[in-house]
């Protein structure tokens, strides 16, 4: 990177931490550091959701989804509207009314202590898994581009985040998550006007969409009932429906953002600003996505865009082999680029006949660069990702944006990784202060509550840089989060819907029934029953028969006669 870039990165990212640590220092009370004081806007609460559930991992990898599958990632959040509205009217009120700290306040007052103790340990379990995942992505940038050992920047950048959410507590999160989701915005608006000025003269915005359809890139929509198919409307809508529930009702690191509203009212409006703007946000990564597609219809790609692969197909015994692939996939390009002026001009089923089959072909060429890259890498006894996905878009910015815009750029990847961390290991103190320690231990009171809280901010936050340093790629970071999500959320959604709306459930049903629920749903995921998204409405839906057959079977044995000796 050039100066101007080091420059711009450090100075937002610096000017953000240091802000936000001084101007959200001091507070002494539980209602100051866990609720901000209930003095957050609905401005700031639906900026400071989108920001948590924005992390880096969505500028990392979407732009790549997109790239590879095109625009249908955007039915996952189909079921997002529908969720905020059943939050609003639901969810909040009662958090409102009983003027809780966490969620899982509430599952006790209907149920018992140790319902509400097994509520919070499934969120502390999927949640420090997630956090550490939102660290693992920008590292990856930063070692791939300062060439730093990836355990070093996990390090870097969690310590960024303990400084400031350690200070502040969620006053910090929530004022910082402004700044950082200005800076997010700015960044995705430049890169997008970067990427048209980047395509040829004669390819206006036209034309772009024009080629990116002919490659299916903006196909949207599938109605597809197969269950092999992760994305469809029916998945968005029902499985997206019960994930979004359960994620901004039940969520800790979400409830907490709008728990901090000064009132009613601006927590609705804080969900209702995230349910009308999350959509289009979404939508606008994955046309970048497309658009960065588009450029490489006129622009020689790498084989592989993780750099690292390079590195370790040379001096293998592969090399030869990888070279003649890189010549068959330059081919491949020489031949698209006629194809190109059929697109604009010749019958589209003749044309998207030779596009599917050039597409196809270097499918074909990059999958056998990833085989040959994963055996030189086992023969060197080296590790390296072979999926390169997530590295489409950091692979654009860094070799085509201009000095200054490369700095820009990753300050807003990484900016969103400190947003979205601050709020999750944030949410993982105050629940474990609150549903954990201040409950069970007699110790842990009104008095030393901020202590404690600050405490389990530090141990989570090491917690997070420590499974980030052992984190892999797996298929796609952005879809590795909603997996991780979907194993627990649809129990943990069902136990609260049992509490709001089957009061005949009592808590010993449904704590057997929530356990046995979550053994059969990560068996579905080992076992891959069904896609991840659908793990959500199975999960609800078991938990909630599992309890109420329990609830069922206890009864008839209270009130069968007992057997006299």
């Amino acid at each position: 990177m050039d100066n101007l870039d080091w420059f711009v990165l450090i100075f937002t990212l610096l000017v953000i931490v240091l802000y936000g640590t001084i101007k959200t220092s001091g507070a002494k009370t539980a209602n100051d550091y866990i609720k901000a004081g209930n003095g957050a806007k609905w401005w700031t609460i639906g900026l400071s959701v989108m920001a948590t559930q924005a992390s880096a991992i969505t500028f990392l990898s979407t732009p790549g989804q997109a790239y590879n599958d095109g625009l249908g990632f955007v039915q996952f959040y189909f079921g997002l509207p529908i969720a905020v509205v059943i939050v609003c009217t639901i969810f909040i009120p009662i958090y409102h009314k009983l003027k809780v700290y966490t969620a899982y306040e509430f599952l006790e007052s209907r149920f018992d202590l140790k319902t509400r103790s097994l509520t919070a340990v499934l969120f502390l379990i999927q949640r420090s898994l997630s956090a550490s995942i939102t660290i693992f992505a920008p590292a990856i940038i930063l070692s791939t581009v300062l060439g730093w050992d990836l355990i070093t920047t996990n390090i870097i950048i969690g310590l960024l985040v303990i400084i400031y959410t350690v200070s502040g507590g969620t006053k910090a999160v929530n004022f910082t998550q402004k700044y950082q989701m200005g800076v997010i915005f700015v960044g995705l608006i430049i890169v997008l006007f970067t990427i048209f000025s980047l395509l040829p003269s004669d390819i206006n915005f036209e034309k772009a969409i024009k080629i990116a359809s002919a490659n299916s890139k903006m196909d949207v929509l599938n109605f597809s009932f197969d269950l092999e198919n992760r994305y469809t409307v029916w998945s968005g809508i029902i499985g997206g429906t019960f994930l979004m529930m359960s994620y901004f009702g039940t969520d800790q690191s979400q409830v907490q953002r709008y728990l901090s509203g000064k009132s009613l009212k601006e927590m609705q409006l804080g969900m209702i600003f995230n349910g009308i703007f999350k959509i289009p946000m979404q939508f606008f990564i994955l046309f970048i996505g497309v658009m960065v597609f588009v450029f490489y219809q006129f622009n020689p790609s790498p084989l592989n865009f993780n750099p690292q692969g390079k590195i370790i197909i040379s001096n293998s015994n592969y090399e030869n082999e990888y070279k003649q692939l890189e010549e068959n996939l330059q081919k491949n390009f020489d031949e698209r680029t006629y194809v190109l002026n059929d697109i604009l001009s010749k019958d589209k089923i003749e044309v998207k006949e030779k596009i599917d089959n050039l597409n196809y072909e270097e499918k074909i060429i990059r999958d056998r660069a990833k085989t040959l890259i994963g055996k030189a890498a086992k023969d060197k006894n080296e590790k390296v990702e072979t999926n390169d996905k997530d590295y489409v878009f950091i692979n654009f910015v860094l070799e085509n944006l201009p000095k200054g815009l490369i700095g820009f750029l990753l300050a807003v990847i990484i900016s969103a990784a400190m947003s979205s961390t601050s709020s999750e290991i944030n949410a993982l103190a105050t629940t474990t202060s609150i549903d954990i320690l201040k409950r069970n231990f007699s110790y842990v009171n009104d008095n030393n509550i901020v202590f404690f809280t600050k405490l389990m901010t530090l141990f989570w936050g090491l917690c997070a840089i420590a499974i980030a340093c052992v984190a892999f790629l797996a298929d796609n970071l952005i879809q590795l989060v909603n997996i991780i999500g979907s194993i627990f959320y649809g129990n943990v959604l069902g136990i609260f819907l049992i509490a709001f709306f089957l009061k005949a459930l009592k808590s010993n049903a449904v704590f057997i029934g929530a356990i046995i629920t979550q053994i059969i749903i990560i068996i579905a995921w080992f076992y891959d029953w069904m896609p991840f998204l659908w793990l959500n409405v199975f999960g609800c839906v078991m938990v909630i028969l599992i309890s109420f057959i329990i609830h069922l079977t206890l009864k008839g044995f209270r009130a069968s006669p007992t057997i006299q000796q």
